[in-house]
C-alpha cells in the first residue's frame, strides 16, 4: 500500500499568494500615506486591486511559485519569488506612468512600489518558512520516542547526512549534535547544533544531558586508531555505532534507514590505506595474458577484480570449484565486459590439463594462489597437503619455464616461517622449490646464453598473515556462534594473529609481481598482532552483549599444528628494504636445486602412496625448522633428537 502524507494543494497556495499581494499593496499605500484614509480613498482602489491580482496571477502561472512543496522550500523557490516581485514592480511602474495620461493620479507611486516589493516578498516567504520550520520542529521534537544521535564529522559529509535525516519525517532518528576530532571545530556550532570532541568525557556528557544512544559515522574513511578509540568509548557507554554508506551511493535515490549499517569488526581491524604504484602494476600487466590459479577463492577472486582494471588481453581463471568459478565469471562479465575472461576448470596437480592451459592461452604472468590452507585439516591429511601445495606448485613452475612465462608470483603464508604444522611446512617446501629452481634456471641461462633472446621466468613469493573475511577464517566463525547465542570458542587465551584485508593482500601480490626481479620472498609490515580472545570479546560487546555474562568465551585448547604466535621471518633471516616502506625482502638460506629436486620427488612419491608418517618425516628432512606442535607427529621430532 502506498503511504500518503498531507501536501498543501497548489490552488490553496495560489490563493494565499494572491491574498498576500492584496495585503501587501494595501499596507504599502497606508504606510506611504501615514494611514490617512481620506487620501487613500482618492486612489482607484478597485482598479489597483484588479491590476495587482491580475499581474500576480499571471506571474505566478509563469514562474509556478505555487507548485513547490512548502515544507521543502529552497533557495530556488526564494529566487523565483524574488523575480516575481521585481517583475511585478516593473509592471506597476509602467501602469502608474500610463495612468497619468488618463487621470491626475498615479495609480502606483514609486515609493508605494518599493514598499510593496519588500512587504509582498516578506509575506510570501514568511508563511512558507514558517510552515517549513513547523514541519522540522514536529519532525525533531514531535516524536519523543526518536533515537537521539550525534554525527561524527562536522564537515560536508556530516552536514549532508544531518539534512537527509532531518528531511525524513517518518524516520526514527533525531540528531542532537556533531562529533569531530579536529580541535579547531570543537565547541563551535553547525546549523545550530554544538560540535563536541570525541573524548570519553564528551560522550559521557552527551549520554547524561541528551540521552544519546547512537553515533553515526559520516566519514567514508577514518584512521583505524581514531575509529577504534571512538568505538571503544561508545561500547563502554552502551552507545550504538553505525556508519553511513558513501553519500555518492544514496544522494540520487534519497535517504532511508537502510543507508545506515552496523560497524563490523573488520572495520576496526582495517589499516591505513596502502599507496601502491599502480602505474608500474598496470605497465606490467596491460595487454598481457594472465593466469590466476585458485581464482574462485577469496584471495584469487579479489586479485582477478584488481587485475582486470589494468586492461590485460585475457585472464584465465583456473580453479576446480565449479560453482564459485561460474559466479566469478558472471561477475566479471558485469564488471569488465571488455576483458576476455576464461573459466578453466582444472586441478593444478593434473600436469596434462595444466599443460593444455599453457599451450592454448600462453600466459605471460602467473599468479599462483591455489593452495590448501586449513591447518587442522592438512594435519590430518598430510599427503594431500604435499600433492596440492608442493606438487601443484612444482608443475606450474616447470610449465612456466617451459612456455616462457615472464613472471611467476606465488602466494605463501606466514605459517611457512618456523612451521609447526603440515600446512605451513608444505608451503615452505613450495617456497624452497621455486627459489632453488629460479636460481638453477638463471645459472643455466647465464651458462648457455640467451635462447632466442628470451630471459628466464622470474619467480617471486609473497608472505602475509590472515586475511579478514576469507573462507574459514576466525571472524565468520565467531559471527555464526554469536547468532546462535554463543558460546564463542577460542583455542587459547594467549593466541595472537596478524590480520589484513583481502584487497590489501592482493595489492601486495600485485606490487610484488611488479617490483620483483626474481628469487625474492616479499614480506609485509603486518602491523601489530591481534589477541584473538580480545577480538572475541570486542565482537560480543559490539553486538550489545557482555562477555562472560550474556555470551561465554570457552577455551578449547590448541588445535593440531596450531601455534600461539605467527611469524613473518625465520630467526636466521633478515630483511632488506624496498621503495615501499611496508614491503620488505626476506634474506633466506639458498638451497642446491639438484639436492632439493631429488628430496621433493621422493616426498611426492611418498605422498602419492598416501603414506602419512613417512611423508611428514620427509618434510622434516627438507625443512629442519619444522617442529610439530600439539600434533601426532611430535614423536618424529623426539626420535630425531635421540638420533
Amino acid at each position: 500500500m502506498t503511504k500518503r502524507s498531507w501536501i498543501t494543494p497548489s490552488w490553496l497556495i495560489l490563493l494565499l499568494d494572491l491574498a498576500c499581494s492584496i495585503v501587501g499593496i494595501s499596507v504599502a499605500f497606508l504606510l506611504r500615506l501615514n494611514f490617512n484614509l481620506e487620501d487613500f480613498n482618492r486612489y482607484p482602489i478597485q482598479g489597483i486591486v484588479l491590476v495587482v491580482v491580475s499581474v500576480n496571477l499571471l506571474l505566478s502561472l509563469i514562474f509556478r511559485t505555487y507548485t513547490g512543496i512548502i515544507r521543502y522550500t529552497s533557495i530556488e523557490d526564494i529566487g523565483r519569488i524574488s523575480c516575481l516581485g521585481l517583475i511585478s514592480a516593473a509592471i506597476y511602474y509602467y501602469v502608474g506612468i500610463t495612468s497619468l495620461h488618463y487621470s491626475s493620479i498615479n495609480m502606483f507611486p514609486l515609493s508605494v512600489i518599493a514598499i510593496n516589493f519588500f512587504i509582498n516578498t516578506f509575506c510570501l516567504l514568511s508563511y512558507r518558512l514558517f510552515v517549513k520550520w513547523a514541519f522540522h520542529y514536529y519532525g525533531r521534537y514531535g516524536n519523543i520516542n526518536k533515537t537521539k544521535a550525534v554525527i561524527y564529522s562536522a564537515g560536508h559529509s556530516g552536514l549532508m547526512v544531518r539534512r537527509a535525516i532531518n528531511e525524513d519525517v517518518a524516520g526514527n532518528i533525531r540528531i542532537v549534535g556533531f562529533l569531530d576530532d579536529k580541535l579547531t571545530r570543537s565547541g563551535k556550532r553547525l546549523e545550530g547544533l554544538l560540535i563536541y570532541n570525541t573524548s570519553r568525557a564528551a560522550l559521557e556528557k552527551l549520554v547524561k544531558q541528551d540521552k544519546i544512544a547512537l553515533v553515526i559515522l559520516a566519514e567514508e574513511s577514518m584512521e583505524p586508531d581514531v575509529l577504534n578509540s571512538l568505538v571503544d568509548n561508545c561500547i563502554a557507554l552502551n552507545i550504538k555505532v553505525q556508519k553511513v554508506l558513501p553519500v555518492s551511493k544514496w544522494i540520487s535515490t534519497g535517504w532511508n534507514p537502510s543507508k545506515l549499517q552496523d560497524i563490523k569488526i573488520e572495520d576496526l581491524l582495517d589499516r591505513s590505506v596502502i599507496n601502491i604504484n599502480n602505474e608500474q602494476v598496470n605497465s606490467e600487466t596491460k595487454g598481457k595474458a594472465i593466469l590466476v590459479t585458485g581464482a574462485a577463492g577469496s584471495i584469487g577472486s579479489e586479485l582477478v577484480k584488481q587485475l582486470v582494471k589494468a586492461g590485460p588481453s585475457v585472464v584465465v581463471l583456473c580453479d576446480k570449484a565449479e560453482s564459485p568459478l561460474h559466479e566469478l565469471e558472471l561477475e566479471m562479465g558485469d564488471v569488465a565486459p571488455d576483458i576476455a575472461v576464461v573459466p578453466f576448470i582444472a586441478n593444478i596437480c593434473d600436469r596434462i590439463r595444466m599443460q593444455q592451459l599453457f599451450e592454448v592461452y600462453e600466459p605471460a604472468i602467473v599468479y599462483h594462489v591455489a593452495a590448501y590452507k586449513h591447518v587442522p585439516m592438512m594435519e590430518k591429511n598430510p599427503s594431500i597437503a604435499v600433492l596440492n601445495n608442493v606438487l601443484g606448485t612444482k608443475i606450474l613452475a616447470e610449465l612456466s619455464v617451459e612456455f616462457g612465462v615472464e613472471k611467476f608470483v606465488m602466494v605463501s603464508t606466514d605459517k611457512a616461517v618456523n612451521p609447526t604444522n603440515v600446512m605451513g611446512a608444505s608451503k615452505r617446501i613450495a617456497e624452497i622449490f621455486t627459489q632453488s629452481y629460479s636460481n638453477h634456471v638463471n645459472k643455466q641461462y647465464k651458462k648457455s646464453g640467451p635462447v632466442y633472446g628470451v630471459p628466464p621466468t622470474r619467480f617471486i613469493t609473497t608472505r602475509f598473515g590472515n586475511v579478514l573475511g576469507s573462507n574459514g577464517s576466525v571472524i565468520p566463525r565467531f559471527k555464526q556462534q554469536l547468532e546462535k547465542g554463543g558460546p564463542i570458542t577460542v583455542t587459547h587465551p594467549d593466541i595472537t594473529r596478524y590480520f589484513m584485508t583481502i584487497p590489501e593482500a592482493c595489492q601486495l601480490v600485485l606490487e610484488a609481481g611488479a617490483m620483483g626481479q626474481g628469487g625474492e620472498i616479499f614480506v609485509f609490515d603486518m602491523g601489530e598482532p591481534v589477541k584473538i580472545v580480545e577480538l572475541a570479546k570486542k565482537m560480543i560487546r559490539m553486538s550489545g552483549r557482555e562477555p562472560g555474562k550474556d555470551i561465554q568465551v570457552v577455551y578449547t585448547g590448541l588445535r593440531p599444528g596450531e601455534k600461539l604466535y605467527e611469524e613473518l621471518l625465520n630467526n636466521a633471516e633478515n630483511t632488506i628494504s624496498t621503495y615501499h616502506e611496508k614491503i620488505m625482502i626476506a634474506r633466506v638460506r639458498e638451497y642446491d636445486f639438484v639436492e632439493v629436486k631429488d628430496k621433493i620427488e621422493h616426498l611426492i612419491a611418498s605422498a602419492h602412496k598416501h603414506y602419512l608418517t613417512p611423508t611428514v618425516a620427509l618434510m622434516k628432512q627438507l625443512v629442519p625448522e619444522f617442529i610439530s606442535k600439539n600434533s601426532a607427529y611430535e614423536q618424529l621430532d623426539k626420535d630425531k633428537i635421540k638420533l
